[in-house]
């Protein structure tokens, strides 16, 4: 019996023995299964879209939407007395032979500007970019070209919608929300300047609501946002752009000087609205009571102060009752902070309907109502 136990013992360590053997040599080699990677495909692609700059994402949703506007206008520099009309006549030029002098026979003027799809077959531009034009031809960013016809525009805010002259499918930027922007945010001017397609230039938003009167540029009415991403000429009408895509203003103007210059460009919300009306009506509405304003500073209470400077002869605002140096505290609900507040708060009322203005004059309060016209009426009183 001694002897059996043995032997069941010797085989129970060898059985032992062979186990933790085994077991030693599976640690010190590891299965092949294990060793490999676990491969998530989905993980893969996200990390290269992570490494790719939100510049050249907001590109590739916008800019193929950016278009080139070349345009034509025919310039006349015939400058003869009432006594040469020989050379006026054309015919008499052909019978005898005669050729003007170079200088002064019509000459075709080209110029080229940029601007952006955003319906189809719409595009949106500088008026100044298009203006006096009779020949506009829109270049895509994949090199096809089209005839352009001029649905409206409007000097006022220099805004202008062209109509292309084919079919689409059209690439159409995504228009964002410029109430929504704030100074430091990203910004991204995209445009052809100096004929230099498909140039982006990036910068901040360094100021909202500039007025233009600020710029010495007294007969337009917009608010501008201010930039240092750099806009030069060619750039006028072409997008500038938030951090992901959306247009948030329209390239309209540069202020140059000693060091860094300054752009500036056209709120997308005042330019959509403008756009809507040309298309709608082939021009825009201002609505306008027929004052100037002022923004002053005033020490007595520490606050920013609009006053009227100036009231335009036989406009709403005189018949109205309104006087130079009337000090506006409110319009309709709107509580007055500065010249902006009273422009934007007149414009949204519209034109033939009254509004409530209240003023202080000589430390009393007043309130005034006020009938609005539109601009072009007002020009005519």
């Amino acid at each position: 019996m001694k002897a059996v136990t043995q032997i069941k013992s010797k085989k129970f360590c060898f059985k032992k023995i062979f186990f933790l053997s085994y077991l030693s040599i599976g640690l010190l080699n590891e299965p092949h299964l294990i060793s490999q990677p676990i491969v998530n495909r989905n993980l893969s692609e996200e990390l290269k879209i992570s490494d790719i700059s939100f510049i050249t994402k907001a590109i590739k949703k916008t800019g193929a939407s950016v278009v080139t506007i070349d345009t034509q206008r025919l310039v006349k520099n015939k400058q003869f007395s009432r006594d040469s009309r020989i050379f006026i006549d054309p015919y008499f030029e052909r019978f005898f032979g005669l050729q003007l002098p170079r200088e002064n026979q019509p000459q075709i003027e080209q110029s080229q500007g940029s601007g952006f799809i955003f319906e189809d077959g719409l595009v949106m531009t500088n008026a100044h970019v298009v203006n006096g034009s009779e020949k506009l031809i829109v270049g895509l960013s994949n090199g096809t070209k089209y005839k352009g016809d001029l649905i409206g525009q409007d000097s006022l805010t220099d805004i202008a919608v062209i109509k292309l002259q084919g079919r689409g499918p059209w690439p159409k930027a995504i228009l964002g929300d410029s109430s929504k922007i704030e100074v430091g945010d990203w910004a991204i001017a995209v445009g052809n300047p100096f004929g230099l397609e498909n140039t982006v230039t990036l910068g901040i938003i360094s100021n909202l609501n500039r007025n233009v009167s600020q710029l010495g540029i007294y007969d337009k009415k917009f608010e501008l946002i201010q930039t240092d991403a750099a806009i030069n000429p060619g750039n006028s009408g072409g997008p500038l752009l938030n951090s992901t895509g959306e247009v948030i203003g329209i390239n309209t103007l540069i202020r140059s000087g000693p060091g860094a210059g300054l752009s500036f460009a056209i709120p997308i919300n005042k330019a959509k609205n403008i756009a809507s009306q040309l298309i709608k009506n082939g021009r825009a509405i201002h609505p306008m009571i027929g004052i100037n304003l002022i923004d002053e500073n005033s020490f007595e209470i520490n606050k920013n102060i609009v006053k009227i400077g100036y009231v335009v002869p036989n406009s709403p605002a005189e018949q109205s009752g309104f006087y130079a140096n009337d000090i506006i505290i409110k319009v309709g609900n709107k509580d007055i902070n500065n010249s902006s507040d009273v422009i934007n708060a007149i414009s949204n009322n519209g034109i033939n309907q009254y509004i409530n203005i209240t003023i202080k004059r000589n430390n009393k309060i007043i309130t005034l109502k006020v009938k609005p016209v539109d601009i072009t009426n007002l020009s005519r009183n």
